[in-house]
């Protein structure tokens, strides 16, 4: 099913770059998955058979969506084939009665697939999409250009794990009154500061939706968050990748740490770019948008001119 996605207009005094890439028109495809609806965004004609750019795929974070990539994925588009999807349970993707990470793999093998990405596509994840991207990778990397990791802690197994997140205090999500409300209770987990609130104000719009009988809600499903979702550590994962990988990551980050960036430097390979962005947090592309388009679209282009596009750095 193909449908284009609405267009959101920006609010007045954004920067025009930001203004420009939220405009360029979207796509809006599902594809079912194990009886699950997944939705994801292109930004290309998915039906034209004579496009050979490389495909890219983008996986966002924990409770977030395919919108949180709406700003940076416009400026891939003249040399890949892009999409973004909303994993199972969040955006408007359907939900399912259980969430697991091999669940949200294939529905990341399915969008590769009916999104006619092409031949070794790269996937980008940022947090928890950058596990599920490990994860991808490590079973069928051998049909990928590369993955590229955004800010997720895969740490050394001697380091003291990261908390979990608190269990929830209630039984249900939480409904808000009215539009405005939800939008003035969206927060970033972890919460950081983020100058740039033209993006967070566009990610809080598209991330509630109206509830049947009154008042608003967040679009992901309560049972995703409430779970413990980040309970593996993926090292394993890590070391078995079969494809090229990267890291980009935030120097404010508050869970990827310099000994988690070394630790994941050394099991990627000295061949694998590592990336700092300097005055970034955990969110990289919303704090620092620009320039994690120059660092993806660096590691892009070196391993374009990479001979063996399909083997580990």
């Amino acid at each position: 099913m193909t449908q284009p996605h609405p267009r959101q207009m920006p609010e007045p005094n954004t920067p025009d770059w930001f203004a420009r890439a939220i405009a360029q028109p979207t796509t809006s495809r599902h594809v079912s998955v194990e009886a699950c609806r997944i939705h994801y965004l292109v930004w290309y004609d998915a039906a034209d058979g004579d496009d050979d750019r490389p495909g890219l795929l983008f996986v966002h974070g924990g409770g977030a969506h395919a919108n949180w990539w709406r700003f940076i994925a416009p400026f891939f588009t003249e040399t890949h084939r892009v999409a973004a999807i909303d994993l199972a349970g969040m955006g408007d993707s359907g939900a399912r009665a259980l969430y697991h990470p091999d669940g949200w793999a294939r529905e990341i093998g399915a969008v590769l697939a009916d999104g006619g990405l092409g031949p070794l596509p790269v996937i980008v994840g940022h947090s928890f999409g950058g596990f599920m991207t490990t994860k991808y990778g490590a079973e069928h990397g051998d049909n990928l250009s590369g993955a590229v990791i955004v800010d997720s802690p895969v740490q050394d197994p001697d380091d003291t794990p990261l908390p979990q997140p608190d269990p929830p205090t209630r039984s249900g999500p939480r409904i808000y009154p009215d539009r405005e409300t939800a939008l003035r209770r969206f927060r970033l987990m972890p919460e950081q500061p983020c100058d740039n609130a033209f993006i967070t104000d566009f990610i809080a719009s598209t991330s509630i939706r109206e509830v049947d009988g009154g008042g608003w809600t967040w679009k992901f499903d309560f049972n995703v968050m409430g779970s413990r979702r980040f309970g593996q550590p993926y090292n394993a994962e890590l070391q078995a990748l079969k494809c090229r990988a990267a890291l980009i990551y935030g120097a404010n980050s508050a869970i990827v740490s310099k000994r988690t960036v070394a630790y994941m430097s050394k099991v990627m390979g000295p061949k694998a770019p590592v990336v700092e962005i300097p005055e970034a947090y955990h969110h990289v592309m919303l704090d620092q948008p620009l320039a994690f388009v120059a660092a993806l679209r660096a590691v892009l282009d070196g391993w374009a001119r990479d001979p063996l596009p399909g083997a580990r750095s």
